[in-house]
């Protein structure tokens, strides 16, 4: 583990290359796991503030799930989540003519009817941060559905950390962002 503010990052983080490749796993982290997307608590009034506005790029699944569950859920780890339609997809996704699933917040985003794109954690993916108790904790979440991402990614020597830049800088801040990057190089020259 890397100390960089009060962030503890793996180094898998440095190690493992990822870009998404929607076209090959057609937004399978949207449908696939046990539960929502993990939500932060500010965000949780989010989702109620930009619902109106999300509502037209949802799925009539996603708003029966919405009506009947509430905005977001908690799942079996008392995390708060994005609720599920019956079990599987995430409620505020939706799907192209070609199996894609797409992110109503984020189509409403880009749209410019909402100013947040969506919840952090899907925007780190395929970083997983953990609350402890002085420092986020960083680590890389190894998924066998983005075996395509890692494939991508490992073809344009993408490091999971740059994937994740926005995000990052998102969460953290463009100063922590640089702090990265200098201790990448630092670990890059120590690992060769």
């Amino acid at each position: 583990m890397i100390q960089i503010d009060n962030t503890l990052i793996s180094e898998e983080v440095f190690e493992k290359k990822f870009l998404c490749d929607i076209a090959a796993c057609k937004g399978a982290c949207c449908v696939e796991g046990d539960s929502g997307a993990p939500l932060e608590e500010d965000e949780l009034q989010k989702l109620e503030d930009v619902y109106e506005d999300v509502k037209p790029f949802m799925r009539e699944e996603g708003l029966k799930a919405i009506e009947k569950k509430g905005f977001f859920t908690v799942d079996q780890d008392g995390d708060y989540v994005t609720p599920l339609v019956e079990g599987k997809e995430c409620a505020y996704v939706n799907f192209d003519k070609s199996g894609i699933a797409l992110c109503a917040l984020e189509q409403a985003y880009r749209n410019k009817k909402t100013n947040w794109a969506k919840p952090l954690s899907c925007h780190l993916y395929p970083i997983r941060i953990t609350k402890l108790k002085d420092f986020d904790a960083l680590n890389y979440h190894h998924w066998p559905i983005c075996d395509p991402a890692r494939e991508c990614g490992a073809k344009i020597d993408l490091r999971v950390f740059k994937f994740a830049k926005d995000a990052l800088i998102r969460k953290y801040g463009e100063d922590y962002y640089a702090k990265v990057e200098a201790a990448f190089e630092l670990w890059k020259a120590k690992e060769e």
